[in-house]
């Protein structure tokens, strides 16, 4: 496992900064009932939403490390299940490695959540060397709870040249964390990824179009499930329509999206295409069991 702060490749990386997590998929094969077995298809499998888009954007072949933290001793468990990713774990002495329960009903979910170590990641952990070869810093409205460290990161990453990538999370996290108070804290990023929910809430706007157009960033996607997505960019935007499969496990279509526009952004600076690329690595996500490749 590569050191803590080193960097291999070349420039223009991007580096995911944020949560790791192991997930338990539950898919029950009918309703769940009360005080008796339901029997289910039950998979544990690596997650967290940051950890989820650098596993993608390795298979993808897209330069990027990413930083994290886990329980002690389980730092090379996680390495090795990030194929093609720079990885630069730190392990906690006390908090265990995070786990999510994630429960699947058809194209919904409920999550059932233990950050652990994850709530002990800070804005130190991405050293300078980091950002000196980075293209793009992005990260999760989670790491927020962290404490202030983040935005100082931000505006780090932003001193230094590199692109700052937001995805919020959920909206029910926007909501607890306070909506003015979220949108101060990302106020620095350059790219936001928010789906429909998440972008009215920010708004206060209900039709995608005025959502996208109404979102204080330079690069807005905006997300619409099976609906596509919305690229505000420069002044105008533009649609491009979802890649329609059967769903097997939604978990970490999000984080896939990401990591396919990501790829595609910092390799062409086309955002159609990225837009495209996105989609398409989400509906290979949706069509597996588990949030990775």
């Amino acid at each position: 496992m590569p050191e803590v702060g080193a960097v291999a490749g070349s420039a223009r990386r991007i580096v995911c900064f944020g949560d790791v997590i192991d997930d338990i998929v539950v898919v029950p094969r009918g309703p769940i009932r009360d005080d008796t077995d339901t029997p289910s298809r039950i998979e544990q499998s690596p997650g967290g939403s940051a950890a989820n888009t650098a596993a993608w954007l390795g298979h993808l072949g897209a330069p990027v490390d990413f930083v994290g933290i886990v329980g002690r001793g389980d730092a090379t468990r996680h390495a090795d299940r990030l194929p093609g990713v720079e990885v630069h774990l730190a392990e906690h002495p006390e908090l265990p490695t995070g786990t999510i329960v994630v429960l699947v009903d058809g194209q919904r979910r409920h999550m059932l959540t233990e950050r652990g170590a994850n709530a002990a990641l800070t804005g130190e952990h991405v050293t300078d060397a980091l950002l000196a070869h980075a293209g793009v810093l992005h990260f999760t409205g989670h790491t927020l709870l962290n404490g202030p460290g983040i935005p100082q990161l931000v505006d780090r990453a932003r001193s230094a040249g590199v692109d700052v990538s937001v995805s919020p999370g959920s909206a029910g996290f926007i909501a607890d964390y306070g909506v003015e108070e979220f949108s101060r804290a990302i106020a620095g990023a350059t790219i936001v990824f928010a789906s429909l929910d998440e972008g009215r809430l920010l708004t206060g706007l209900e039709s995608p179009e005025e959502v996208a157009a109404a979102l204080p960033f330079d690069h807005v996607v905006l997300t619409l499930g099976t609906d596509g997505v919305i690229v505000s960019l420069g002044g105008s935007s533009f649609a491009v329509p979802a890649v329609l499969v059967d769903v097997v496990d939604p978990t970490g279509a999000g984080d896939a999206f990401c990591a396919g526009y990501l790829a595609e952004w910092t390799r062409s600076r086309d955002a159609r295409a990225a837009a495209v690329a996105g989609t398409e690595v989400a509906a290979r996500a949706v069509g597996a069991m588990g949030a990775r490749p």
